[in-house]
């Protein structure tokens, strides 16, 4: 989020707007108190100290101002300028989702649901606001009292250069820097240790694809460090002196990973976007990921779906080889058909465009200005 807001606080700069970021000091939190505690403490600076704060300010501000939130998450702030003109960015409802128990990998405890309900009372009392897919907006109607006065849709932009280039070069490099044998290609995901990212999954994938005598590719998970249930599945795999965790790793080198992989696993339970999948195609790298929104959104007709892991243990295991199936097809497609899957993969990363996204995220701007205008 704070990369996200600082996105749309400089994209706004260049359009000439003045633009300021209002943000909870951590005065509580900074407290010499036990670890289990701070979290508590945050929640003082947030909704006790930063929202007395805020109401000093709002006599400074001109009637035309207008108050972004950049997440549904900050949704107890959104009252107390539910009255002026405001955006709300719209992610993902998966906390949400969780919390009313339609996740059954994500269960919710007690004070969870309490606080995600503060959340969701918040943001329902907004009137503007900007989903990043198609499937968050229809999540966002679902937990709203009233149709909203706007909602939009307006798919993220890439925050960062993705270009196409030579995947062998690439290769050699990342040899070089990790030490390992990737000269004929890897299978490479992105994405942290977060419930939904399906970690394990991939994991059980390229198990059940090299049993299939798939070729001897090493599979590359950069990220977060590993948990102890992901490690333990590492451990048990017949393959795992070939499955990799990379961490801490710079941007520069992410896309140079990307570029290099001979596909680009992503098989997530849920997303709010799903940024890895548009950043790998841009990078020309084949991508499989999940058959339902948004992920089928963000990779169009140029990715390649599996269906979505199933929590029990025993569908796992046909999930997985099932999946193989289709990552065997992806990895021993000809030349032409993998060139055709390429053209195919950069286009459609041509329409997550930054520029473009925040010109139409401008336009609705002053469409929530220009209706309090007129009200």
């Amino acid at each position: 989020m704070p990369r996200f807001a600082q996105m749309l606080a400089t994209g706004m700069k260049e359009r000439g707007h003045s633009t300021s970021i209002l943000m909870p000091a951590p005065h509580f939190y900074k407290l010499p108190i036990p670890k289990g505690k701070k979290k508590w403490m945050g929640y003082i600076d947030q909704y006790i100290l930063f929202p007395q704060k805020v109401r000093k300010l709002l006599k400074n501000y001109s009637p035309e101002t207008l108050f972004v939130f950049t997440d549904q998450a900050l949704g107890p702030w959104v009252p107390l300028v539910a009255d002026r003109p405001h955006v709300i960015h719209c992610h993902d409802f998966l906390a949400q989702l969780s919390a009313i128990g339609e996740i059954a990998e994500n269960p919710t405890s007690w004070t969870g649901r309490q606080y995600q309900g503060y959340i969701r009372n918040g943001y329902s009392k907004g009137k503007n606001f900007i989903s990043v897919s198609e499937k968050t907006r229809k999540d966002l109607h679902r937990f709203l009292p009233t149709q909203p006065k706007i909602s939009e849709v307006v798919y993220n932009g890439l925050n960062q250069a993705i270009t196409v280039s030579d995947p062998q070069l690439a290769r050699n490099k990342l040899s070089k820097a990790f030490g390992l044998d990737l000269i004929n290609g890897y299978l490479l995901h992105v994405g942290g240790n977060q419930w939904y990212k399906n970690r394990t999954g991939i994991v059980e994938l390229y198990d059940s694809w090299r049993l299939k005598g798939g070729h001897n590719l090493p599979l590359l998970l950069i990220g977060e460090a590993p948990h102890d249930a992901l490690l333990q599945k590492r451990l048990l795999s017949p393959f795992k002196d070939d499955i990799h965790f990379l961490s801490g790793i710079e941007d520069k080198t992410v896309r140079l990973a990307y570029t290099g992989a001979t596909v680009f696993l992503f098989p997530s339970l849920a997303e709010g976007f799903g940024w890895p999948i548009a950043e790998a195609m841009g990078s020309g790298c084949p991508v499989l990921t999940t058959n339902e929104p948004p992920m089928t959104e963000v990779a169009g007709k140029a990715g390649f779906f599996v269906p979505r892991r199933p929590k029990e243990t025993a569908d796992a295991v046909q999930w997985a080889n099932e999946s193989a199936n289709v990552l065997n097809k992806v990895i021993n497609l000809s030349t032409t058909d993998r060139l055709a899957t390429i053209e195919a993969s950069v286009a459609n990363a041509k329409r997550f465009d930054t520029h473009l996204a925040l010109d139409k995220i401008e336009a609705i701007y002053y469409k929530v200005i220009d209706n309090i205008k007129q009200t």
